[in-house]
């Protein structure tokens, strides 16, 4: 069994190769894997981390290239089952040269969104270390909601490590009250919450990281919250009440910043696996997502351990 769990939606990606056209003229697209949860996991196995991938796919190509990419990346795929009647999720992309790309999804009644939860039965949490969850998922269709509740409560009985990052997908909810109640009633079964300050002003109404913080450690299970707060770092707050800013890396030019969230949570989580202090942890989430920014691709510009060294090296910092 693997030391990180994850569960999410994996999106096919048709990605422009023309910059600053538009998709409606572009005809140049590359295909390319994504989803939130899975650069997640494809992040933390480079790092040198086991990591199985709960999903469901559709028994057509789009299926055949997804598992076909995720084993590539030698993440688990014994929990992603194949269904005849439903088609695998996708989305287009355009391709810029500054700010965020235009995304546009394919994904509603998508194989994921009918994944039940009679699915987490059958899933083996022995030696799981850590498990990272994201609002994605529960966005996708109500049968997800209910399979993502089963997993959270198994991994509540098992008193696993849990992160839980909102991730906010407005066009995947009814309305935006909806999609707030549900994220904060979830995060409150994280032992780590990873808001940024926009979702925090979405979700909570204020952008002010200490009013995130304090908002999401009212939660049963959670024990710390770290807000991203873009190239500035990341504030964290810990239920004992301290807190602290950890600052962000400076980066020369960003390329395009999909991905860079899922990033930060691939490095807390990896290092916190290593025995890494919370700030150490925090410091690798920053790194990680700032190496991202700087790429094209959700997932290309997460580091090997030697090119984390590497990035430190250059940084002037070491890792407690």
């Amino acid at each position: 069994m693997s030391e990180i769990m994850t569960i999410g939606e994996p999106i096919v990606t048709f990605a422009s190769k023309e910059p600053d056209v538009s998709l409606a003229d572009a005809l140049d697209f590359q295909k390319i894997m994504g989803g939130a949860e899975l650069n997640v996991a494809i992040g933390a196995k480079r790092l040198g981390h086991s990591v199985d991938y709960i999903s469901q796919v559709g028994q057509e190509p789009l299926g055949d290239y997804v598992i076909k990419t995720i084993k590539h990346h030698h993440v688990g795929t014994d929990y992603i089952t194949r269904v005849p009647d439903y088609w695998t999720a996708f989305q287009l992309k355009d391709l810029v040269t500054h700010g965020d790309p235009e995304i546009h999804n394919y994904r509603r009644g998508s194989a994921a969104a009918h994944l039940t939860p009679e699915v987490i039965d059958q899933i083996d949490l022995t030696g799981v270390k850590a498990a990272h969850m994201s609002g994605i998922f529960p966005a996708i269709s109500a049968t997800a909601e209910a399979t993502f509740r089963a997993l959270l409560a198994r991994l509540e009985e098992r008193d696993i490590l849990t992160t839980f990052d909102p991730n906010l997908r407005l066009s995947l909810w009814p309305d935006r009250q909806k999609m707030a109640t549900t994220l904060n009633e979830l995060a409150g079964h994280a032992t780590i919450v990873l808001p940024g300050v926009e979702e925090g002003k979405l979700l909570m109404g204020s952008d002010d990281p200490e009013k995130i913080a304090d908002f999401y450690l009212q939660g049963a299970w959670t024990q710390v919250v770290i807000v991203k707060v873009g190239p500035a770092g990341a504030y964290v707050k810990q239920a004992n009440g301290e807190s602290y800013l950890v600052k962000g890396f400076k980066v020369a030019k960003v390329v395009d910043t999909v991905g860079a969230g899922d990033g930060f949570a691939l490095g807390v989580i990896t290092a916190l696996l290593e025995k890494k202090t919370l700030r150490s942890a925090v410091m690798r989430g920053n790194a990680v997502g700032a190496m991202q920014v700087q790429t094209f691709g959700d997932n290309d510009g997460y580091p090997t351990p030697e090119k984390l060294r590497a990035f430190y090296q250059a940084e002037g910092v070491t890792e407690d």
